[in-house]
């Protein structure tokens, strides 16, 4: 059953926080090392001091009875931040709906091209969506060092 996709809450903060700690540690098992995990999202839970950046973004989640299963966020500046699912969620639509809320904010807002940083996993369901990869470049974050792909969508090319 697809979840029901709406917008974010503040009240999601530390359940979309899991999504995100989960899809890191496991569902990126594949291509980090547990360093680099544990780098990328040291923390089970989300640090509630400091301010939450998804109430100024446009944020999506996926929620079904049993709670949410990703989150999609967009920046003002139509820079693609968060792109989360659980690891149960590959390939059951859940980030295809998402994305496909987060595309008709862009059209609705007329943004002219997507930007995105994006981990392996993330540039392969992009690409598949008509993401161009337009350079890859080293990360460094918190003593490890990742690679990740700046990923564009020229929103015109989209009908």
């Amino acid at each position: 059953m697809t979840p029901a996709i709406r917008p974010y809450v503040a009240s999601d903060r530390v359940s979309c926080h899991r999504v995100y700690f989960q899809a890191v540690h496991e569902g990126a098992a594949e291509f980090y090392t547990q360093a680099q995990r544990a780098a990328w999202a040291p923390s089970e839970t989300p640090a509630l001091s400091q301010p939450n950046k998804l109430l100024e973004q446009w944020c999506w989640v996926a929620e079904a009875k049993n709670g949410i299963s990703g989150f999609m966020s967009l920046s003002r500046n139509a820079y693609l931040d968060m792109a989360f699912v659980v690891p149960e969620a590959k390939g059951t639509g859940v980030a295809d709906a998402l994305y496909a809320a987060l595309i008709e904010q862009a059209k609705a807002e007329s943004l002219g091209n997507l930007t995105a940083h994006a981990s392996h996993l993330a540039r392969r369901f992009f690409t598949k969506h008509g993401w161009q990869v337009d350079y890859a470049e080293d990360f460094p974050l918190n003593g490890q060092v990742f690679e990740r792909f700046h990923m564009s969508l020229d929103m015109m090319e989209i009908t």
